[in-house]
Order: structure tokens, then sequence, then C-alpha cells
């Protein structure tokens, strides 16, 4: 449940410095010499991973286009349309913001794919075209400020035999752009294209689930690191300023948002400022991406010494996350998850339905941190290998505290793989000498 994620600021040098400095209260009790560095010992000895991260290649992509086109076949779409975002990069590597101004990639069931795009983009549009599956040669239709690109991808389907027939919109298309070209082009009608992005992304191949992996690893490394660091007297955004930097260490951009008392009772958190102090239960929830795949991680664990109802909370915590888990397998509807761990929860006492555990227990995992499918209730679709999903299930007692343990996993031929080791305890959350 990535939310408010805290990025490396100008205060990363105060935060640096804290850790260094502050009374050894804390799990940093034994790596408190400073680094010639500046970096705290347990971020300092992190060495990159980024060498091990593989990149998705043209024919990869080349294979997703084919694919996509099977799809549109199967369900009766004619075209795709693509703007800026995710979607986008899946298929043909462009990275391109959403504005105002639509550019936009068309991929016909039959035929070539065609992008439209401002004029003054061209060049930049181009550069990117040509790195891609799409390749030199690209039909790249240009329009001016007065002009509406809408004429234009109207125009760009009827030379490829698509004047009449579904052009499949995907999902994050802004609907100006969909309405613009329903106007353009009346004959056509304006389906979801998730049949077919969806229909795509959601199972993922050996290479993504590597990639996914090394996310989920990396992530895990920097909150250990991180862990390593904290001292009494640190405020929540010190904490994430760790996290990212030893992401960073780690070779990629990754963050954290950071919960501490009573405000880990809040699935995504508060703004009001918070300190860690001895005893301090802190709730982290956050991740990096490696070559475009995300890693969604939870871990929460407390400075020192945990009470007896925190120790009885996290058990059942973690107790609830094994049942998810254990019932994932081809078949099983992505609902009967959700019930799974919620069923663990509430005979345990913290119950009614939602009142403790107030959110879905999983979502689709991928190169967005939130895709399809979602492991909530009433979603009959059935699992297959290769879907991939957080499994993070959550207690929140109001005015205590709040306790969520989230990990990855895929689903297999058999049953599911969970990328990273669970929690074994509040005081020892990475199960490893502090």
């Amino acid at each position: 449940m990535v939310s408010r994620r805290t990025f490396i600021t100008a205060g990363s040098a105060a935060v640096v410095a804290s850790a260094c400095k502050a009374p050894d209260t804390s799990p940093a009790s034994a790596e408190s010499e400073r680094k010639p560095d500046g970096l705290p010992p347990a971020i300092a000895a992190l060495t990159s991973m980024k060498s091990q991260a593989r990149p998705i290649s043209v024919d990869e992509r080349k294979a997703r286009i084919e694919k996509a086109r099977q799809l549109m076949s199967a369900n009766s779409i004619d075209a795709l349309m693509l703007t800026g975002g995710t979607s986008m990069v899946y298929f043909t590597g462009m990275s391109w913001g959403n504005s105002e101004r639509l550019t936009g990639v068309i991929i016909p069931a039959k035929g070539a794919p065609f992008i439209v795009t401002p004029r003054f983009e061209e060049e930049r549009t181009v550069e990117q075209v040509k790195l891609g599956p799409l390749g030199q040669g690209t039909d790249v239709m240009t329009w001016e400020e007065h002009e509406s690109p809408s004429a234009l991808v109207a125009q760009g389907l009827r030379s490829r035999g698509v004047a009449t027939g579904a052009v499949g919109v995907e999902e994050t298309v802004k609907f100006v752009f969909a309405d613009t070209l329903a106007l353009a082009a009346p004959q056509l009608r304006l389906v979801s294209g998730t049949p077919v992005t969806g229909g795509c992304r959601t199972i993922k191949d050996a290479h993504e689930l590597a990639l996914m992996k090394l996310a989920s690893a990396v992530t895990l490394k920097a909150y250990e690191a991180a862990y390593k660091s904290l001292k009494a007297g640190m405020t929540q955004d010190d904490f994430a300023d760790l996290v990212a930097l030893a992401h960073r260490q780690l070779g990629f951009s990754g963050s954290a948002g950071v919960q501490v008392g009573q405000y880990s009772a809040l699935p995504h958190g508060s703004v009001t400022p918070q300190t860690v102090q001895e005893g301090s239960i802190l709730l982290i929830d956050g991740g990096c991406k490696v070559e475009g795949y995300s890693s969604d991680i939870s871990r929460t664990f407390v400075l020192g010494k945990a009470t007896d109802k925190m120790k009885q909370v996290f058990d059942i915590e973690h107790e609830a996350q094994t049942a998810a888990f254990k019932a994932a397998r081809p078949g099983v509807p992505c609902g009967d998850i959700d019930a799974a761990a919620r069923k663990v929860i509430v005979d345990a006492g913290y119950g009614p339905d939602y009142k403790f555990f107030s959110h879905r227990v999983g979502h689709g995992m991928g190169m967005d941190g939130h895709e399809w499918p979602y492991l909530v209730r009433g979603n009959q679709l059935p699992l297959a290998p290769g879907m991939t999903f957080s499994d993070e299930p959550g207690i929140y007692i109001p005015g205590e505290f709040g306790i969520r343990l989230e990990d990855d996993w895929v689903v297999t031929a058999d049953g599911a793989e969970m990328f990273t080791a669970q929690s074994p305890s509040l005081e020892d959350p990475f199960g490893s000498p502090r």
C-alpha cells in the first residue's frame, strides 16, 4: 500500500548527522561511529545492485505488441489508443508525460502503428521511437497548436482501414482526448482498452518477475539498513530520508512513508509531525522501481521493547498474511484471498469485518505499484500463474497503534512464491543480528 512516499531532500544532511550523533538507545547502538563519507555505517556498507537489472529488450516489446493484437482480435477491438503513461512505456519504451496536449500511440489490430504528437515535439518523439519496437520510419503525424489532434487520429485510423469499428481506449487516457475523438469520428465506437492492456500486463513473464524480485530485494535491504541506523529523537521524515539514502546507495531511487506511534493506526498516516522515542512503534511502507518494475513492502517494528499487546497483534497480523499467501493457487477467486486473511483477524477478536482491518488485503503489482487485479471481496476473477500481488493485511487500533506487514508474491502452477521473507517479529523485523 504505497502512499505519500517521501523522497530525499536537502534535509538528508541533517538526518545523516542525527543518525551518527544521537544517543545509543537504538538498533544503531553498535554502529554509532561516523563513516568518512558521512553516511550511517549500515547504509555506507551497502553496495550497488544496479548491474543485476537487465533492461526490457526491443524484441520483448515487439512480442508485447503482437500479443496486444491477438487480444484485440479476440475482443473485437480494431485499434488501441495509448497516451503518456505506463502502458505506453510497456509496449513502446517511450516515456512521456500526460499533459493537455495529445501525444498518442495508436496500434491497429492490422496495419502499422502510428503516433500523433504536437509539431514542436516531433524531434523528441522521433528520438524515442527510433530506440523502441516501432523503429525508424514509424508514421509520426504532427499537429499545430490551433489544430485538432483527434482529427489526425481519425485520419490515421481511416488510412489503415479503421473507418468504423471499435477503438480500445487505455484506461488512463484523459476523458478530453476520448471525447474529442468521439466527436471527430462519430462512426467509431470507443470501448475500454483494458482487455488488451490488462490482458498483456497482468501475467508476468520470467524477465518481469526477475526485475520485481530484484526490486523487492533492494527495498528490503534498504529498510534493514535504515532500521539499523534508527535513533531516538529522529522524526518520521528523518527516517524516510534514511530509507531514500539506502535505496540510492543500492543504485536505485526508492522511498517509504513512515508513521510513528498512534499515527501507525492510520493506514496512510498523518501529516502531524512525529518523533521517534524509545518504545515507539513505526510502520513503514514504500518501495522502488527496477527497470520500471515496482516493489511494495511494509514493515512494522519497535525501537526497543514492544508491549505484550503489540506482540499479540503482530502475531495475529503475521498469521493473517500467511493465510492469504497459503490460500493462493490457480483457479482461486481473487476475493477468497481477502477472505482468508480477514477471517484470521476477525476470529482473533479484531472485527467485525472492516472495523480494524479497514482495506482490501492486496492489489496487483507490476510496472504500476497498484494495478489489476485486486484481492478484494467480490472479485471472482480466478488467479492464474504469473499474476503478482501485494499481501498486506493490517490491524489498526485507533489512538494506540497499527501493524501492517506487506510482501509481494507471484502465483505459481501449484500455489504462490513470496519475493521476500516475512518479518519475524517487532523487535527483530529483518531476522538478522543488530
